[in-house]
């Protein structure tokens, strides 16, 4: 069976917060990481579908992940407040 996008993204994101030995208050940039890192593979396998067989052996890498991960890195994070948190001061 296939997982849906999100939960692929969830599990990378949860993935590489093991990998940098679980910090906190960084859930939104391994979720933006995970997520630039899905959108990279959604567009190598989507031109992949579009080349023919004989091309698949000639072609090379065209999305850097590690240039998407830093791009998305460079923008800043916003918090998000909880709704918990948002109903509680209602």
């Amino acid at each position: 069976m296939l997982e849906s996008r999100d939960e692929w993204i969830k599990k990378r994101a949860y993935a590489i917060w093991e990998e940098e030995g679980y910090p906190s208050g960084r859930d939104v940039t391994h979720w933006q990481q995970a997520s630039s890192e899905r959108i990279a593979f959604e567009k190598s396998v989507g031109k992949e579908s579009k080349l023919g067989a004989k091309s698949k052996a000639k072609r090379k890498p065209t999305v850097d992940v590690a240039a998407a991960v830093e791009e998305t890195a460079d923008k800043p994070t916003t918090r998000r407040t909880p709704k918990k948190a948002v109903k509680a001061k209602a």
